[in-house]
């Protein structure tokens, strides 16, 4: 059992028996009083938000959710396809509105891990970084570089990305798949 205060980005909890993963919270007291953790949740299987507030006196039970390792294989007619790690059998679909965002960052064979919520996979967690092949990337152009420069270029997924100067075509790049921005040039 969780404390009110135990729910915090990221923590999956149970409420009214359907599992939601914590988004947003804050901890809120009046004057005279008791506190509230105000947070934004999002149901793990529908991937609707809803505002839920825990007071003081609210036990809250952590969702039993388990982590399995797949692998990314393709993406068709709306469906993501994985695999589970060492059984090439064992194919399985998301629908593609449920790795959201996350697709652009996916290359075929990223290894991901796969959220279960009663043996239904539920959610996926990509690694923090991801190497990516730059694709396309314009020309650098001669100039007021002194603060440094930046440029849009495209990667092997299709996603566009600010890189500096010096990133040219053919290079790889890390990108954090958080916040989907450049790290690094690997």
């Amino acid at each position: 059992m969780l404390n009110y205060n135990d729910a915090k980005p990221g923590v999956i909890v149970l409420v009214e028996g359907e599992p939601y993963v914590v988004v947003w919270n804050n901890i809120m007291q009046k004057q005279q009083r008791r506190p509230v953790n105000q947070t934004k949740l999002r149901h793990l299987l529908k991937g609707n938000t809803i505002e839920y507030s825990f007071q003081q006196s609210d036990k809250l039970e952590e969702a039993d959710v388990a982590k399995k390792e797949a692998i990314y294989i393709f993406t068709g007619k709306g469906e993501v396809w994985f695999h589970y790690v060492g059984d090439k059998s064992s194919r399985f679909s998301l629908p593609q509105d449920v790795v959201g965002e996350q697709l652009q960052w996916l290359k075929a064979n990223t290894q991901v891990t796969i959220l279960t919520f009663e043996d239904n996979p539920v959610a996926v967690q990509l690694p923090a970084k991801v190497e990516l092949k730059v694709v396309e990337a314009p020309p650098n152009i001669k100039g007021n570089t002194a603060q440094g420069g930046n440029k849009v270029v495209t990667l092997e997924t299709g996603a566009t990305v600010n890189t500096p100067m010096f990133v040219e075509m053919g290079d790889v790049v890390r990108i954090n798949t958080q916040t989907g921005e450049y790290v690094e040039r690997a």
